[in-house]
């Protein structure tokens, strides 16, 4: 069994042949979905989903490009959903920033002041948090780190810095086709220094499609993909690498039915 724990199923690229993509990733071993939002614009199609199919569950947040349209009160509409099982996806992405310096301080700043009001946020429904990290890896670790005795999550698409290792008390690796790019160099040598009760598996499904099928869709069923992946290099078989993972998404996302 394989639980896709971050696809975002709720994307138009879907619209139009959903069912024949659940029924691909279950015949691939896929059971269990979780669709974290990332735009409040379609918070609300991943709640319909989840309410329409059993194996699809939901996270209410923000994407930090997202920043400007946060609002917490929307968010609590969806939160005490049983079908609601995390916070995110929320964090830190600098990769887009504005080049003014003066712009660019204003939307750092902006970003963190989400980003915390979701831990907060977390804190107060005792749900984990999908983390998202990019080019803000120092900023993000001393935020989570201030926190680290009260919350727990998955780093989205692990960005194999070393640092991020350090919150492995408190948090999983979220592993995903870049681990079959082959580019990816660094996420290839760190792998190995995951606690292997920390690993999940994830598909960002519409985006980051593992090789050989990059430049298309991703979708759920190609979590076999990165499942095969990670058996490679933790020296397992496919068959442990998804017991492990299945394993730890239902001891992170632990009100998973």
């Amino acid at each position: 069994m394989i639980i896709d724990t971050h696809c975002h199923l709720d994307d138009s690229r879907y619209k139009d042949d959903l069912d024949e993509v659940l029924k691909r990733a279950k015949e691939s071993g896929v059971e269990k979905f979780i669709i974290p939002a990332a735009d409040p614009a379609t918070l609300k199609r991943a709640f319909v989903l989840s309410q329409k199919y059993d194996s699809i569950y939901f996270a209410v947040g923000v994407h930090p490009y997202d920043a400007k349209a946060y609002n917490r009160e929307f968010l609590e509409r969806f939160i005490k959903d049983k079908k609601c099982v995390a916070v995110g996806e929320c964090g830190l992405d600098y990769y887009r920033l504005p080049k003014e310096k003066d712009k660019k301080e204003k939307e750092k700043e902006l970003q963190k002041e989400i980003f915390i009001d979701q831990i907060e946020l977390s804190i107060k429904y005792n749900l984990p948090l999908i983390v998202h990290i990019r080019e803000a890896s120092k900023d993000s670790f001393d935020i989570l780190n201030s926190y680290k005795d009260k919350i727990r999550g998955v780093l989205h698409c692990y960005n194999a810095n070393p640092m991020l290792l350090d919150l492995s008390d408190n948090f999983y690796y979220g592993i995903g086709g870049v681990l079959t790019f082959k580019n990816a160099k660094k996420l290839v040598e760190i792998y190995p220094k995951i606690p292997q009760n920390r690993l999940l598996i994830e598909t960002d499904a519409p985006y980051l499609t593992p090789h050989p099928y990059r430049g298309k869709r991703n979708e759920p069923s190609y979590t076999k993909i990165i499942a095969s992946k990670m058996a490679e290099l933790s020296h397992l078989s496919i068959e442990e690498i998804e017991d492990i993972t299945t394993k730890n998404a239902f001891k992170l996302f632990d009100n998973m039915a």
